[in-house]
């Protein structure tokens, strides 16, 4: 207890006329008050004998003013987190909190570090070009000379190492001969970010190498400069790992967990190539080492790159397509033929290769494949040892990016204070899941419908038989006037009574408890033609316009239940002109097939998959007969399946199941049996856009948000992103997996803490932390959301909840754009022309305010675990044999 006196602080120490007591485990020691002044007069019993200069510390002492000792005290608690005195004081278990004047001090530090070390880069630049002029002029009289050569890599050498700190003198000479004003930040001449380069630097490397110059065509521009310092390794604090065993396992089961890894990556990118939907380019380029290809592919042509000094916004390439459009500009009909057979679309030369059945010879996903792969796959995911490895792989990516934050928060906060202009509200967001028939907020919604009940009162809503009703008479049939009408009245909002209520979320839909009105406001087909709901998409088209940073892409239903859907889609969209260059559309498949073949109306599935795909296929011969499906196809990007994924599933997928034409009980099929024939058709559908020179498709289900993990295993397979994944969490071999492909996760916490999982234990910080593709969406503003901003309120929880920096939100906004299925050019002013290349050589600070130091981290971390996985051997430092 003698350790525990001497800690004790001097203001804790009781008043002179008190005695202090201290009570041991074997005696007590007391120290009288007599014996202050003659410390060595102290009756101790302890074993250990002090000397008079540590005894002191134990002894009473004069406190003058007690009253500010006390303030003292208290303030030492507060500061401490421990505001109420008497109650137990117990510390949190987050960071510290830094004030904001000792934060910005160290953001201050940051950049005087930053600015000094790159004063430091740009003299080793200088020493270089001056030795490459000693080289030329050499070259040009014939002669080598070596000391010229030698010497200006010693002053190069000295430059760097002689000094740790960077003179005035120096710094001026610097600023000197690299004179020039930067077109993105004229009050700082030297900044992190080799985007930001000022021109002058550019333009000596271009002139330092003509060689290059021929070599790329004359390519004398910023671009060549900036592709010039792409090799330049970015600067920030690493972790790596060192030692001969750097996997933490055993070299055969890495081995083991090496070979399945890849045979599941190998699986996946041939179900993406074959549907021509992408797949990561660094994984791309590890499995084509693995089968001995070139593994350098251009991510782009290279003449379809804009200029890095673009402006942030796309121009308007047709501010609107649904007007003034000429039938006659549209693709010449095609002689092609189809026929669905089991369940998928063929293509046939002429109605003579029918008769004969006589198909094209395209590649297709036989349903043999496909069983046997998902079989292979689902083997994985049980496989005891590869749990294991990856739920540790897992983990050690989530202790390594907390590692990061803790070295590297500074420089990346630095680093985005150093860009003008940009800043988490103005850089590019998407909104990659929402559902147009919620599109709108609670509020919103009322306001249009009070609106319309006043200046639409006399339009007819509804026919019953030989009866029409006005919007008036409906209302009054319901005995509810425009006063009545509030938000409560409405009951449009989710409370806790949905938790896994499905039935009753759907329900929601329903204004006031009333179909009806959810016909006539929120629907495309109904006696109006979708007037309302076309009205009301626009309103919502023109907050985003307004917004300038947020796009959505917007989730229509086709049920398949008829043939004419699609037409009468495509005429409520082109007829109503909703189009905003912000928008792009999905089409979403209820899985509701029992529903239909219940009614009578389907005989079987194959009748409901050729409702669904029929019309694109006759949209893509014959575009002149299909004037409105062919410009509202245009702008459709993908494919999404939707449903209660929480539903029971009483059938497995096998081939011993029936086919589509044999389906006509009254069970629905499975989630892969949908999944799978949607994949197949999107295809052979892609395969014929592309050939006549038309966008194509690509499949973005549910997955993962409730039901049996194996619906992660189809959406692995066959979807280039999907929606929610909370079921990830629960399976380590299936997040490995989808981290090492970066699958794009769009996840909706706020939705799926009304509906499946509370808001605390949504794994979007883990996956965010681990490396994941992942990014913010909405789902269904209507019913989880309160402001005119759905997106950006989905952005503020988050960071609340979850204590995200600025850098972690950017980087959330720039995933969801890479994962959109926004067009291309749209892309390259958004995240900038290098986008699609790896690693920092495709980030623009400039567009996206995400630091170079993460997009390097992400980039090299993941490079790690490909090599990992690619190259066990490396992994333990074994060298390699000559035998296979």
């Amino acid at each position: 207890m003698a350790d525990q006196e001497k800690l004790m602080p001097n203001t804790l120490q009781k008043s002179k006329s008190e005695e202090i007591e201290f009570k041991g485990t074997v005696e007590d020691v007391v120290i009288d008050q007599t014996s202050e002044d003659d410390p060595s007069q102290s009756r101790q019993t302890h074993r250990q004998v002090y000397p008079p200069e540590q005894r002191n510390v134990f002894g009473k002492r004069n406190i003058e003013d007690k009253e500010q000792v006390s303030r003292v005290t208290e303030h030492l608690f507060l500061e401490a987190g421990c505001g109420d005195l008497t109650s137990t004081c117990e510390y949190s278990d987050d960071i510290p909190i830094v004030h904001h004047e000792e934060k910005q001090h160290q953001v201050e530090r940051q950049l005087s570090q930053d600015v000094e070390s790159t004063h430091k880069q740009w003299k080793k630049i200088q020493n270089s070009f001056k030795a490459l002029n000693t080289l030329k002029e050499d070259s040009h009289q014939g002669t080598l000379s070596v000391s010229a050569m030698t010497s200006a890599q010693n002053d190069q050498m000295s430059s760097v190492s002689s000094k740790t700190t960077v003179s005035a003198a120096s710094v001026s000479d610097i600023d000197g001969n690299l004179s020039g004003t930067c077109p993105y930040l004229s009050h700082k001449p030297s900044l992190t970010s080799q985007h930001m380069l000022p021109m002058p630097v550019l333009e000596r490397f271009n002139l330092s190498f003509p060689e290059r110059k021929n070599r790329t065509g004359g390519d004398d521009s910023m671009e060549g400069g900036l592709n010039m310092m792409a090799g330049m390794r970015h600067d920030y604090h690493r972790i790596e790992v060192s030692g001969d065993e750097i996997a933490g396992t055993p070299f055969q089961d890495l081995e083991i967990a090496s070979l399945q890894l890849t045979e599941a990556l190998h699986i996946r990118e041939k179900y993406m190539n074959l549907s021509n939907q992408q797949f990561f380019s660094s994984t791309a380029r590890f499995l084509r080492t693995t089968k001995g290809l070139n593994p350098v592919v251009e991510a782009f042509p290279s003449g379809d790159k804009i200029s890095q000094d673009a402006p942030f916004h796309p121009p308007l390439f047709n501010p609107n397509p649904y007007s003034n459009y000429d039938i006659k500009s549209f693709p010449a009909a095609a002689p092609w033929e189809i026929k669905i057979v089991n369940g998928v679309f063929r293509m046939y030369d002429d109605k003579e290769s029918l008769e004969k059945d006589e198909p094209w010879d395209l590649p297709y996903p036989h349903l043999e494949n496909y069983i046997d792969d998902l079989k292979q796959v689902l083997t994985m995911t049980v496989d005891g040892p590869l749990k294991t490895f990856c739920f540790r792989r897992l983990s050690y990516l989530s202790s390594k990016f907390e590692l990061h934050s803790l070295l590297n928060e500074m420089k990346e906060l630095a680093s985005q204070k150093e860009v003008p202009h940009r800043d988490f509200y103005n850089c590019r967001k998407v909104d990659t899941h929402i559902h147009a028939s919620a599109c709108m907020n609670q509020k919103h919604l009322l306001r249009f419908m009070k609106k319309t009940m006043k200046k639409n009162a006399k339009d007819v809503v509804q026919r019953s038989g030989d009866s029409s009703f006005t919007l008036q008479e409906v209302f009054e049939r319901l005995k509810i006037s425009a006063y009545d009408l509030s938000v409560d009245s409405l009951d449009v909002h989710a409370d806790r009574n949905l938790f896994h209520r499905f039935d009753k979320f759907n329900s929601k839909y329903n204004p006031i408890g009333q179909s009806i009105l959810r016909e006539i406001y929120i629907k495309t087909d109904n006696q109006l033609g979708g007037k309302f709901f076309a009205h009301v998409c626009k309103e919502v088209m023109e907050d985003l316009e307004d917004s300038k940073y947020q796009q959505s892409e917007l989730r229509l239903s086709v049920y398949g239940r008829s043939a004419d859907e699609w037409t009468k889609l495509a005429k409520w969209a082109v007829n109503h002109e909703v189009y905003s260059d912000n928008v792009r559309w999905l089409i979403q498949i209820p899985r509701l097939f029992d529903v239909y073949r219940g009614r009578g109306a389907l005989k079987n599935f194959e009748e409901f998959l050729d409702n669904v795909f029929r019309p694109l296929f006759e949209a893509t011969l014959r575009p002149q007969d299909h004037p409105e499906m062919h410009l509202f196809l245009g702008h459709v990007t993908g494919f999404d399946s939707v449903d209660d994924e929480s539903k029971a599933e009483h059938h497995i997928f096998t081939l011993n199941s029936p086919r589509p034409g044999d389906w006509n009980a009254a069970e629905n099929p499975p989630y892969s049996y949908y999944v799978y024939y949607m994949y197949a058709n999107i295809v052979t559908l892609n395969q014929l856009r592309r050939e006549r020179n038309m966008t194509i498709f690509n499949l973005r289900p549910h997955c993962g948000e409730a039901g049996p993990a194996h619906h992660l295993v189809t959406g692995f397979m066959l979807a280039e992103n999907i929606s929610h994944g909370l079921l990830l969490r629960k399976v380590p071999v299936l997040q490995y997996l989808y981290y090492l492909s970066q699958i794009g996760i769009a996840m909706s916490p706020l939705s799926n803490n009304g509906l499946f999982l509370s808001y605390h234990r949504n794994p979007l910080p883990d996956y965010l932390a681990r490396g994941l593709c992942v990014s913010l969406s909405t789902d269904d503003p209507l019913q989880f959301h309160f402001t005119k901003e759905p997106l950006m309120e989905e952005y503020s929880i988050a960071a609340q909840v979850w204590k995200l920096s600025s850098c972690d939100m950017c980087e959330l906004a720039r995933n969801s754009v890479m994962m959109s299925s926004f067009p291309h050019e749209y892309k390259q002013y958004w995240l900038g022309p290098h986008y699609m290349e790896e690693g920092p050589q495709g980030n623009d600070i400039r567009r996206t305010n995400v630091p170079d130091v993460r997009v390097s981290y992400r980039h090299e971390t993941l490079e790690a675990e490909l090599s990992m996985i690619f190259d066990p051997a490396h992994a333990h430092n074994i060298p390699k044999t000559s035998e296979g």
